[in-house]
């Protein structure tokens, strides 16, 4: 039988360092971090770092790593007005005649920072005022070349095909987000068992990571940072889009959404052979997603057969063939800070570096896991500094672990989809807790007295009987 794992058990934060010493009087501590970025500095100059001139444009590195964590400072509008305002200061934009020798150097640059911005972070552009101040500082330079102009309708054009596609969000995809939950068996009119949709492992484990690709298409990097916002204690205004993290919620509940799908698969089966069955196919299925490096949903089958419900079916697991869920077992060991997993997550990610066809890119990573990781990483260690410094050596690293994940979630699905099968996963009903628990006793007799009360109990609230 498979063990039950704990909520202790699923997370440490042992493989954090400790916080960054504090920084030395003056502007920044210890070495620069990328070319002419300081390890930590004020929000102006880190503001003014972002801006580029005639003759100088920052790091692609850079530009990820501020704009992502800016927002824990400043709101992405603000940022934008500031930007442009400094363009348009420094530049000398707002003079009746401009110098063309000089906006033909520095109108170029522009434009890839504004490209870049509207790519990775295009929710930051939701609001009419952002367009303003792209319309705005770009109708300064284009009388210098008609180019810049084209250029930035088609930046425009760009961004709003993006907008449009993530507003076709999760939302849509997974009806089931709030699905139905049965406390007792559904109607047989409106179920039908998986097996039943698709009976091969491998295909199923194809599918998952379609549903799994397409969930992280939609979550943007920006997500991970505001899943954590705090009110800055410097600032006056209330926290940075804090309520912004949809898609990173749908992705959770997805994962638990399969979870409860397992478990319901399981326990669903009236005869303790076809239950063994299901529990042998899943196993299958989870083997062929750890092969794919779909970890996500790796874990969630894991998970589901090591609910309480489908673990106490002993007469079940004594004819299943536990060897190869051992083995996956093992690989999503949560001792040592899940290493057994972060050994295989490299493995799949130095896979994807050197792949030599669509198929060997894919790397779909317990979802969760990044997810408390970069919580650890938060608070581990502070946003500023004791001198009002932002600590910017933190916001690297963050910007390194997320920045993975975007390179992951990139990845286009080799897979032909099979609607059929996408659809029963994101629409078939589900135990609830109290449903799978009534299904398990229902399957197999409580053994003890706890088993006995609660299965009394359930019998009382949810069938009417004593």
């Amino acid at each position: 039988m498979p063990r039950t794992l704990s909520a202790s058990d699923m997370v440490t934060p042992g493989s954090l360092g400790p916080p960054p010493t504090e920084p030395t009087d003056g502007e920044q501590a210890g070495q620069p971090l990328l070319d002419g970025a300081p390890s930590s500095a004020s929000l102006d100059t880190l503001i003014q770092q972002l801006v580029p001139t005639t003759d100088y444009y920052p790091e692609k590195a850079y530009i990820f790593t501020f704009l992502l964590s800016s927002r824990l400072f400043i709101e992405p509008r603000e940022l934008l007005a500031r930007v442009c305002h400094l363009c348009i200061e420094q530049q000398q934009l707002d003079q009746p005649v401009l110098d063309k020798a000089r906006v033909r150097k520095f109108g170029p640059k522009l434009l890839q920072l504004l490209a870049e911005w509207t790519e990775t972070f295009p929710r930051d552009f939701q609001e009419e005022s952002t367009i303003g101040h792209l319309k705005d500082v770009m109708g300064r330079i284009a009388p210098c070349d008609e180019a810049y102009r084209k250029r930035m309708q088609q930046l425009l054009q760009a961004l709003h095909q993006r907008l449009a596609a993530q507003g076709q969000g999760p939302e849509g995809l997974l009806g089931a987000d709030k699905p139905v939950s049965y406390r007792t068996k559904p109607p047989a009119s409106i179920h039908r068992e998986l097996l039943g949709v698709c009976s091969d492992p491998y295909t199923l484990a194809q599918q998952l990571t379609h549903v799994e690709l397409e969930r992280l298409r939609h979550i943007g990097p920006e997500e991970f940072v505001q899943a954590f916002v705090n009110k800055d204690p410097l600032a006056s205004t209330k926290p940075c889009f804090s309520d912004k993290t949809n898609n990173l919620e749908a992705y959770v509940k997805w994962f638990n959404r399969l979870c409860y799908l397992v478990a319901t698969e399981i326990c669903m089966p009236a005869k303790k052979k076809q239950r063994a069955q299901v529990v042998e196919f899943f196993i299958d299925v989870a083997r062929e997603c750890f092969n794919i490096g779909n970890f996500n949903s790796l874990m969630a089958i894991i998970s589901g057969m090591n609910m309480s419900p489908v673990s106490r079916l002993k007469k079940t697991w004594a004819k299943v063939k536990t060897a190869k869920f051992f083995i996956l077992e093992h690989q999503m060991d949560p001792t040592g800070n899940f290493c057994n997993y972060r050994t295989a997550l490299r493995g799949a990610a130095h896979r994807s570096l050197t792949a030599h066809s669509s198929r060997e890119k894919i790397v779909i990573p317990f979802f969760s896991l990044l997810i408390k990781d970069i919580y650890f990483l938060n608070e581990g260690c502070a946003n500023r500094l004791p001198n009002g410094h932002v600590n910017f050596e933190k916001f690297l690293e963050l910007s390194k672990q997320v920045g993975e994940f975007i390179t992951w979630k990139q990845v286009e699905c080799p897979f032909e989809q099979d609607p059929s099968i996408t659809h029963y996963l994101h629409t078939a009903p589900i135990f609830s807790e109290d449903g799978l628990y009534l299904a398990s006793y229902e399957s197999e007799s409580p053994e003890n007295q706890t088993e006995k009360e609660r299965w009394k109990s359930l019998r009382s609230s949810i069938l009417g009987k004593t």
